[in-house]
């Protein structure tokens, strides 16, 4: 298996819509940005590209069948290999691995990975319909299964589970919110306060309109590239920058997709199947899940996301990861709701199960130089989502996930001044960082891990 740098990424600007372009469009934007940031210009690209992977999620949104081979038509890549991925809100985050997949099997030497969504074309209901299309339709979704009342549910467990408070939740909307005032991509540059956060409009208790992600018009690319795929891009003149950025781990994960038919495992089969090493090696931590047990709680429960561990652990034991919060300096987390961010902590192992929402609070997740108008009781250790996350940036599905890669390059290149015209999102000395994609009430979830090579 061969190694896999990421190399380079662009971003579109994330807008609530963008009349201005078709998607191909604003594909193009984001692909244009992703060359010009090696040097090169488009015609010399294209002759040296082995190849594509395409990502967005949804049909409906475009209403194009095959938008994907109308965009590779676009970017002048026929007749060169191309498939198309869709996996609801992992889209972004599978089609990066697709991509590794490409490279790391010797397949191609070069490849570009580019998502897009254009979630205006509907109005906010139909929208919300599309994407509860991504429930069980014969058994969700006739009974209002639209996904804010799902995640409504979970967080309602979880605070009943582990006493998690509404307060933790907007702590997480204020950081991500304030995180994205300093990001020029972002579509929701502003700061709140945690009052804010709690006075905005109730969407499903008790989830308000600022615990929610957004839809969004955008799009996201990466280029991917083995050691050869390096030589046959300088020779045609591109500026590579250094340091590398490898693709040291990647893990996957996937659950049923109805929440009622997940299992609820025992203590020794959560040990054995599903903790991490640190958790494993840790007297107390052993101690701590074992009283959880005995009180009565279950995993993964309606509380826990068991596909993210999955995916978490594979891809820390491919990365050679054994306690991924002192081991990533940053982590660009799907943080579809505030609450799904707090269950996440938990399950990619920053912090014990029923501890995430001490964790949103405590000010180990956040960024060392951003004015959070918060009291936090201590300092930033593993900041998770400085980019502003999918509440802040946006969601058009399927660019999210690469546009996480795409700003875990530039925290690894230490690019990000560079980039947002703006040092402060910038994670000090970065040298390994996660990104993290997820579908449904948690089917399908992604697990990437990048890194600096000195």
């Amino acid at each position: 298996m061969r190694t896999v740098y990421a190399i380079s990424g662009g971003v579109s600007k994330f807008a609530k819509a963008r009349p201005d372009k078709t998607f191909q469009a604003v594909i193009k934007e984001a692909y244009d940005a992703a060359i010009a940031d090696i040097g090169l210009d488009f015609p010399t690209f294209t002759k040296v590209v082995d190849g594509s992977v395409a990502s967005y999620f949804s049909d409906h949104f475009s209403r194009q069948l095959m938008a994907g081979i109308m965009a590779q038509d676009y970017l002048g890549l026929v007749p060169k290999p191309s498939h198309r991925v869709e996996g609801g809100g992992a889209t972004g985050g599978l089609s990066f691995q697709e991509g590794w997949k490409n490279v790391a099997s010797g397949h191609m030497d070069v490849c570009v990975v580019y998502g897009f969504e254009t979630m205006s074309h509907v109005e906010t209901w139909k929208g919300n319909e599309f994407i509860a299309l991504a429930s069980d339709v014969s058994w969700d979704y006739p009974v209002g299964g639209f996904y804010s009342g799902y995640y409504a549910m979970m967080v309602t467990r979880h605070m009943k589970e582990f006493g998690t408070t509404v307060e933790q939740m907007a702590a997480v909307s204020v950081k991500n919110h304030r995180n994205a005032y300093h990001n020029p991509y972002a579509q929701k540059r502003n700061r709140y306060t945690i009052e804010d956060v709690r006075n905005a409009p109730m969407v499903a208790w008790p989830l308000t309109r600022l615990d929610i992600c957004v839809m969004s018009d955008g799009a996201a690319a990466t280029i991917l590239v083995s050691e050869e795929g390096l030589k046959k891009l300088e020779a045609a003149g591109a500026q590579i920058k250094r340091p590398l950025v490898k693709v040291s781990g990647i893990g996957r994960g996937t659950d049923a997709m109805r929440m009622a038919d997940r299992p609820h495992v025992d203590y020794d089969t959560f040990m054995r199947d599903y903790a991490t090493e640190q958790e494993k090696s840790s007297d107390d931590t052993r101690a701590y899940y074992k009283s959880l047990w005995e009180r009565g709680t279950r995993y993964p429960g309606v509380h826990s996301f068991r596909a993210g561990r999955s995916a978490g652990n594979m891809a820390y034991k491919h990365a050679g990861i054994d306690d991924p919060m002192t081991e990533l300096d940053f982590v660009e987390l799907h943080d579809a709701y505030t609450s799904s961010e707090i269950q996440t902590y938990e399950d990619l192992g920053l912090c014990r199960y029923g501890e995430g929402g001490d964790f949103a609070a405590s000010g180990k997740a956040f960024m060392p130089n951003v004015d959070y108008g918060l009291d936090l009781p201590e300092a930033p250790v593993t900041p998770v989502n400085p980019s502003g996350g999918l509440i802040a940036c946006g969601h058009p599905v399927g660019a999210t996930g690469l546009m996480q890669g795409v700003f875990a390059i530039w925290q690894l290149q230490g690019t990000i001044g560079e980039h947002f015209g703006d040092e402060t999102l910038q994670v000090s000395d970065a040298k390994r960082g996660a990104i993290h994609s997820h579908a449904g009430t948690g089917t399908y979830v992604t697990v990437s891990i990048l890194e600096r090579e000195d």
